[in-house]
């Protein structure tokens, strides 16, 4: 458990973000563990959170774990670039970049940052060619005052970065070990308006296999905390894994206000 008196804030806002379980339901993640697993990384919240001096962090989207990559490995050249974005931000600009992305590593991370805080609610959604379609949203910050991209990086130069799927992630954690699962919520969710952020959808058949997945990590003695939706299909999948308990929470992905509204999902939590 991290033991600074601030999280250090994610560098990219992201559907299902778990700043809220930070900040109000630490007390339902282990304190004590081996290794830490996160293979549904997104914003890396909870990651930032616990700060373990010993991580493997993964995630279905390329780009996004190749920005994290750039920034532990030169976050000043990150910084630099997009602090050119910054300066020349505007509707014009930003459709221009967003048509053409950069080839340089640390140029390209910028702009996945930029669009990110550019683009409309934060949201990542890409075409079927995997093209970036997300339109220019209506905030004009692209630096935040919360910004620590050293402090970023630093957190980061100490985990393995994997674009993988989530089964061969969660098959490599052993006895001890923590795994903190948090994949996008099923379809079945009457309440979830945001499913759709990737040209891949976490299908019910993906659901089933997570729900095996993590099954087969408590029978190895595997701390696990599955994040999920609140809802009659999801509860059935894990009856008799762990401990489920209900928390409530507030929407910050969405345009509309109803979308704001207050919700409950569950964490499972097995093995602790």
């Amino acid at each position: 458990m991290s033991e600074s008196s601030q999280t250090v804030s994610s560098p990219v806002k992201w559907a299902g973000g778990k700043r809220w379980l930070t900040n109000t339901y630490d007390d339902l993640l282990p304190a004590e563990f081996n290794r830490y697993f996160e293979p549904f990384l997104g914003g890396a919240s909870v990651f930032l959170h616990l700060e373990p001096p010993d991580a493997v962090l993964s995630d279905a989207n390329k780009n996004l774990i190749e920005m994290y990559s750039a920034l532990a490995e030169d976050w000043q050249s990150v910084y630099r670039w997009l602090r050119i974005h910054s300066e020349h931000h505007g509707e014009e600009y930003y459709y221009t970049l967003r048509a053409n992305p950069p080839q340089g590593r640390f140029a390209r991370a910028a702009w996945f940052l930029y669009m990110n805080r550019a683009c409309y609610n934060g949201l990542y959604r890409v075409n079927k060619l995997g093209e970036f379609n997300v339109p220019k949203g209506s905030k004009e910050d692209v630096l935040l005052s919360t910004d620590n991209f050293g402090a970023v990086a630093k957190l980061f130069a100490k985990a393995t970065l994997l674009v993988a799927d989530f089964e061969s992630v969660i098959d490599l954690a052993e006895e001890g070990d923590f795994v903190y699962v948090d994949p996008p919520y099923t379809v079945k969710h009457n309440n979830n308006g945001f499913v759709k952020y990737n040209e891949n959808l976490f299908s019910w058949g993906d659901q089933e296999r997570l729900a095996s997945c993590v099954k087969r990590a408590g029978d190895r003695g595997v701390l696990v905390a599955v994040s999920n939706a609140d809802h009659y299909s999801v509860l059935d999948l894990y009856r008799g894994v762990g401990e489920i308990v209900e928390l409530t929470r507030r929407s910050t992905i969405g345009g509309k206000k109803a979308s704001r509204a207050a919700a409950t999902e569950i964490l499972v939590r097995v093995g602790f």
